[in-house]
């Protein structure tokens, strides 16, 4: 009962040699003196070649290697009347080898909320939580996942606190994953306000990536919830809120931003989307 996975040579290299070699080659920033417990984090979830280097970044910073139990990773470009989507049984195909589903948790979440269930056979391929896969399976090679796709609502707020709750009363060492781009700005997105990328870019970090890094970094899901909806500056903001959510439960006190970048820096076009990479932290 595997799910396999279907962006591996696309997305990502396809075997485990390619992903090491690649991760081994991502430029990551120097930890911060004193670092605190990293709770967990929000990562983009484009291609690794516009914004692996970020989510390592945060992936690589939570732990202990060897000593967590669960990651529940928040994904999905679900609207705020979907129901969230999760597989109960079975692992996930990465070219590391596979991650299993921690059952207990994953049934209790689908006995509280309306869900739909995936299967190992019978799901929808989406890049938000798959493109993760692979740098979780080499950053924490013993650790069971709780994939969700998470609402653009306030019941994320709801599926991120129950589950992390009951990971705690399931005596599982657990952290947190949320999966969101940011803006999404030019011709391709039809949005084109700013006129042309040259012009636009500054002026879409400032009054659009900013205010949601901001609002992320407050601990607010509600606030990241309101903002993307007015500003279209988080295309998961479910998961977002999911994660924050999921956080506090687990201690994190506070939030800090590893990186922030463009895919324009990458690759210049008239179309471009913002990526940041934030660890929760506890005090």
């Amino acid at each position: 009962m595997i799910r396999r996975a279907t962006l591996a040579g696309s997305w990502y290299p396809a075997s485990a040699a390619q992903c090491r070699a690649e991760i081994d080659a991502f430029e990551t920033g120097a930890d911060p003196s004193g670092q605190k417990r990293v709770i967990g984090g929000i990562v983009p979830h484009a291609g690794w070649y516009f914004s692996g280097h970020i989510a390592w970044d945060v992936i690589r910073q939570i732990g202990p290697r060897d000593g967590v139990d669960l990651l529940i990773v928040f994904g999905m470009h679900l609207p705020a009347r979907a129901s969230a989507v999760l597989m109960v049984s079975g692992s996930w195909q990465t070219p590391f080898g596979q991650i299993p589903v921690q059952e207990t948790v994953a049934k209790a979440v689908v006995e509280r909320f309306p869900c739909i269930i995936e299967t190992t056979e019978r799901f929808n391929p989406e890049n938000t939580i798959e493109v993760q896969l692979p740098m979780i399976r080499h950053a924490l090679p013993n650790v069971s996942i709780v994939a969700i796709g998470a609402p653009a609502s306030a019941e994320a707020i709801a599926i991120g606190r129950f589950t992390a709750e009951t990971a705690i009363r399931s005596g599982l060492v657990t952290r947190v994953l949320g999966s969101t781009d940011l803006t999404h700005y030019g011709p391709n997105y039809g949005f084109t306000d700013y006129g042309r990328a040259s012009k636009a870019i500054e002026v879409v970090k400032r009054e659009h990536d900013q205010p949601m890094i901001e609002a992320i970094l407050s601990l607010d899901p509600l606030r990241v919830l309101d903002l993307a909806e007015k500003k279209q500056n988080a295309c998961c903001s479910g998961a977002v809120a999911a994660a924050m959510a999921a956080a506090t439960v687990l201690g994190a006190s506070k939030a800090r931003l590893v990186r922030y970048a463009t895919s324009h820096e990458r690759q210049a076009s008239e179309s471009f989307v913002g990526y940041a990479g934030i660890c929760f932290e506890a005090d």
